[in-house]
């Protein structure tokens, strides 16, 4: 089972292979009393990613590692700069189930192979307090990086990382930082170990010397020097209406992907925002139907309709909970016969499962993965259309207002009338759960009472919400919104 640590880190340039020892001494930043040496670990790690790199690209790492402390296989997510998870899992021959679930987003149907081989001979210290507690790692890594797939090359370097113990304080690095920059060490150009691994062993274009990724040189005849070959420069600003469209799509589809991990690992607030983005991507398609083809973005927005609903049942079923709840707790205590709390936990957290496990096997599913690549395949061809073309301004106000004026007259009825539908729906769900509940309830010989009563009272609401329902729809009526 995997299991996940937050890492906060910095990452330092160190001296050429075979230089003096980099480090200052580290005693004199504030907070630390003492320094203490570990010894020096060997490690042995190996990445995996697609062979076009798709996790590289996404800033994501996965490993299989062995020596040090914690060998076994660790994949990073980003969170910040400098801030990643680390899910982890037992070593294993073969890429865990558990991890590849995760980046399943990314790579689709396409195979993990090994990538990059990293050896490291790790040189730690640990950085404490008075007390003796550890306020933070620092290691001085001599790399040495083998390409095991898309080239053969190999490279060299010496890197400084510092980080930060479980629950400090993040400001504490600002002043390991200070003091390292004092002594000429600066931060690393590279994200990480696998994204300068990447690059130093590239293989080289011909004609092209030095590392790879470095501008090459080309004669200036004019003069009879040379000089550094300077790319053209790319322009990315929005500057057409179908340009500020698509960046907005383009954003949500990254979103969606780029939640899909969260969402998997129950992150606390990762549902809502994967169906803000799908409810987003579908009112864009709506509304500015003379940028993208609706012929086109109209079955996506079935699909991400789909989406949505499959991300609601997880949800759907915390509100229950939370409305069966309440309502228990609002009852007499005379009124409640039987263990009615424990059923009720028990019946909730079998339901939350099943209900978290029907939701993992939707996002590993045929049709998600396929809704995946037609957005990819969306943002990379757009069906647009002759307005995509006009300026801004023009196209998309007007888009704006014509949705605005649409909406503004309804608004407070409907408003209204949402809330009652939705306290109806509520109460139908309800109503459900407790015939479920008093089943079970009696199936197991303990006294249903209690859920009799509780459901009386559901209906008598039910029947208070549908006596207003009429009345709020002639007020609508009365408006010409229907």
């Amino acid at each position: 089972m995997a299991d996940t640590k937050r890492e906060i880190e910095r990452k330092y340039e160190g001296p050429p292979v075979g230089g003096d020892a980099p480090l200052p001494d580290l005693t004199s930043v504030p907070g630390v009393s003492g320094v203490i040496d570990k010894g020096v670990a060997e490690l042995d790690a190996t990445y995996y990613d697609t062979a076009d790199q798709r996790l590289a690209t996404a800033s994501l790492t996965l490993r299989r590692r062995t020596g040090g402390d914690d060998a076994g296989w660790h994949l990073k997510l980003p969170v910040s700069e400098g801030v990643r998870d680390e899910i982890r899992a037992p070593l294993s021959d073969t890429v865990p189930e558990d991890l590849t679930a995760l980046v399943r987003s990314r790579i689709r149907e396409a195979e993990l192979v090994p990538v990059v081989r990293l050896l490291s001979a790790r040189d730690i210290r640990h950085l404490v307090d008075a007390s003796g507690t550890l306020l933070a790692e620092v290691s001085v890594d001599r790399v040495r990086a083998e390409r095991l797939s898309g080239g053969a090359g190999s490279a060299e370097w010496t890197e400084i990382e510092v980080e930060l113990a479980d629950d400090g304080d993040p400001a504490f690095l600002d002043k390991v930082e200070k003091k390292l920059r004092k002594a000429g060490i600066k931060r690393s150009a590279s994200a990480s170990k696998l994204a300068k691994a990447l690059d130093d062993t590239a293989p080289r274009k011909p004609g092209k010397a030095g590392k790879a990724g470095t501008t090459g040189k080309v004669a200036d005849v004019s003069k009879g020097t040379t000089k550094a070959a300077k790319p053209e420069p790319v322009d990315s600003t929005p500057r057409t209406a179908g340009d500020h469209i698509l960046t907005y799509v383009r954003a949500q589809r990254d979103a969606i992907v780029e939640l899909d991990p969260a969402v998997r690992r129950d992150v606390p607030d990762s549902v809502h925002r994967m169906r803000v983005a799908t409810r987003r991507l579908r009112s864009t398609f709506r509304s500015y139907g003379k940028i993208l083809d609706r012929t086109v973005t109209d079955p996506i927005g079935v699909e991400l309709k789909w989406l949505a609903a499959e991300l609601g049942v997880d949800r759907d079923q915390e509100v229950l909970t939370e409305h069966l709840t309440t309502a228990l707790d609002d009852l007499p205590s005379d009124l409640v016969t039987g263990p009615v709390q424990a059923r009720l936990s028990t019946w909730s957290g079998a339901r939350r499962s099943g209900s978290r496990q029907h939701l993992i096997a939707v996002l590993d599913g045929k049709r998600y993965l396929d809704l995946l690549t037609t957005l990819d395949t969306l943002v990379a061809g757009p069906p647009l259309r002759e307005a995509a073309s006009k300026k801004p301004e023009k196209v998309i106000a007007k888009a704006v207002r014509k949705d605005f004026e649409k909406v503004a007259d309804l608004v407070k009825s409907m408003k209204s009338l949402q809330t009652l539908l939705g306290d109806h729906q509520d109460s139908v769900m309800v109503r459900g759960a407790l015939r479920e509940l008093a089943t079970e309830a009696h199936a197991a010989g303990e006294n249903a009472f209690t859920y009799g009563v509780l459901y009386g009272r559901a209906e008598q609401r039910a029947a208070a919400v549908e006596a207003e329902l009429p009345g709020e729809w002639e007020a609508i009526e009365d408006k010409g919104a229907v």
